[in-house]
């Protein structure tokens, strides 16, 4: 019997779990609580471990039962459980969290001792071939990781970059809603240039400081909403220069904020709630 709760941010959803003294494993557990019809249906589970280096540390863990490095939307959600639950202090302005990707510094938004936001420090985006990593013929390590693509018949300007996972965006003119995004996002994560595999976003301007985007995250599929997604999909048009330094991301499950101080540290922040608890039973 385990107790779990289901949170949500922006349409982004995870199941959070306190895996503390606890011998399950995981991966499985992820593949089977994210269904929908057959489990508890999530975007994953993210899981509480005791930190040696930190506040507290944080497994994430996607539908298919892979582990990810980082999610800024599940580090939000993270947040809220180990705060609401009392595993972490409401008292602290600032908490920091240890993940696949290091130490991530968040500041929740606490109201009546429970969280109802949050921000993320998601580190500074890299554009650098080797470190996304990409494996693309025409581009050595240190290029700028830029470069066409064709799909289905349709030619991708894609930039690549890392937010502690790797992303592959495409800025476009024709409306995202509709882009075929299932069926190239499925076959753009699994494409050998991208050795880990990779998640994909694409993006339409809407202002300096607005933009829409879908999200097709790797080892989930399409996505309502997604942190590391939205701060990709900001920083590869601010890298193209055109945003400025605080961008609103509206997605199919609602908007996040995306910002940018003087060292380039990129900075999520977004609404997290409650969606109910209960008892898996296995």
């Amino acid at each position: 019997m385990l107790p779990f709760v289901k949170l949500q941010g922006a349409g982004n959803d995870y199941i959070a779990l306190d895996g503390r003294n606890k011998n399950y494993d995981w991966n499985q557990l992820s593949l089977d609580m994210s269904k929908p019809a057959f489990g508890v249906g999530s975007d994953g589970i993210v899981v509480v471990f005791e930190s040696e280096t930190a506040d507290i540390r944080m497994r994430i863990y996607n539908p298919d039962g892979s582990e990810a490095e980082i999610s800024g939307n599940g580090i939000r959600l993270f947040t809220k459980f180990v705060i609401d639950s009392k595993i972490i202090s409401p008292n602290k302005e600032s908490i920091k969290i240890e993940t696949g990707d290091g130490i991530k510094t968040v500041y929740p938004k606490i109201q009546d001792d429970k969280v109802i936001s949050s921000r993320v420090e998601m580190g500074v985006p890299n554009f650098v071939a080797s470190k996304i990593p990409i494996s693309v013929p025409s581009i050595s390590d240190n290029d700028s990781p830029k470069f066409p693509l064709e799909i289905l018949g349709k030619k991708l300007d894609i930039t690549c970059l890392s937010i502690g996972n790797p992303h592959a965006v495409i800025i476009i003119d024709e409306n995202v809603d509709d882009f075929p995004l299932v069926e190239i996002g499925t076959i753009v994560e699994k494409h050998e240039y991208f050795p880990n595999r990779i998640n994909f976003e694409i993006v339409n301007i809407l202002s300096r400081n607005k933009i829409r985007a879908r999200i097709f995250e790797r080892g989930a599929g399409e996505t309502l909403s997604s942190g590391t997604g939205s701060t990709a999909s900001a920083s590869a048009a601010r890298y193209n220069g055109l945003v400025d330094d605080n961008v609103e991301v509206i997605l199919d499950g609602g908007s996040l904020n995306i910002s940018w101080d003087k060292n380039d540290m990129a900075m999520l922040e977004g609404p997290s709630e409650e969606v109910f608890s209960g008892i898996w039973p296995h």
